[in-house]
């Protein structure tokens, strides 16, 4: 185990380090175009919402960049963070640790996912006391998780967990299949599972506060030129396609 000197000196070393990486990419490229590697890390359930608009655009923009993207859990993206093998990650506003500088993406507020064929799908919005009764498929992957129950805990009631699972469209699919409810945040533009069932997307009632989904990277470390452009192109980009469902980012 390292000393706190020692922890110092290897965190002094690693910034030297990454200067001069950063100090040759930028000789090798004449400081006119961007060059290098760049990971991107991403919560799951928000990946296919950010991660496409940033590879395809992004790409386009800087094709030297050598751009790369991992999947996790909210603590692995975190964990992956703090050890150097991510420059940025796209995660929710939860669950955060000190240490990580932030910026809004974009926020988006939790609904109900019903089949198409329930008792409630005619409604314009739908209060979690009316669904309380009914079989929930609870998508077990935190701060998702955490995120879903505390609603309910703030409405006063406790829902009756029928399914667990942490795959997102799984869930969709069972809910398409009358398996019973679901309570989820992003949401995709079509309104059908797998399977091509419907099911409907309603707002829950009263209003719920939206959730942020931001772009982090450790504060310790002094992010790259790369994923500085990164930040800035992610904040427009993305905010842009979720306003514009269809459109692609210039």
């Amino acid at each position: 185990s390292l000393t706190p000197a020692g922890s110092h000196l290897y965190a002094r070393a690693a910034t030297l380090l990454r200067d001069a990486e950063e100090l040759e990419l930028s000789a090798t490229s004449g400081g006119e175009e961007l060059a290098g590697p760049l990971v991107v890390g991403c919560y799951l359930t928000a990946a296919p919402t950010i991660l496409p608009v940033l590879l395809g655009g992004f790409t386009a923009e800087h094709p030297r960049v050598q751009l790369d993207f991992v999947e996790g859990t909210q603590d692995e993206m975190q964990d992956r963070l703090f050890a150097g093998e991510l420059d940025l990650a796209g995660v929710y506003d939860m669950d955060l640790r000190p240490g990580l500088g932030p910026v809004l993406l974009y926020e988006i507020p939790a609904y109900a996912l019903l089949p198409g064929d329930h008792r409630l799908a005619g409604r314009d919005e739908v209060p979690l006391a009316e669904l309380a009764a009914e079989p929930m498929i609870l998508l077990d992957a935190p701060p998702s998780s955490h995120h879903t129950l505390s609603l309910f805990q703030d409405a006063g009631v406790a829902p009756r967990i029928r399914y667990r699972t942490t795959d997102f469209e799984l869930t969709r699919s069972l809910v398409g299949r009358g398996a019973g409810y679901s309570v989820l945040v992003q949401r995709p533009a079509v309104d059908a599972t797998y399977e091509g069932l419907p099911v409907v997307a309603r707002p829950i009632a009263p209003a719920v506060k939206p959730v942020a989904v931001r772009m982090i990277w450790p504060e310790a470390i002094r992010p790259t030129v790369r994923a500085r452009a990164m930040v800035a192109y992610a904040a427009a980009a993305v905010r842009d396609v979720r306003n514009t469902p269809g459109r692609r980012p210039a």
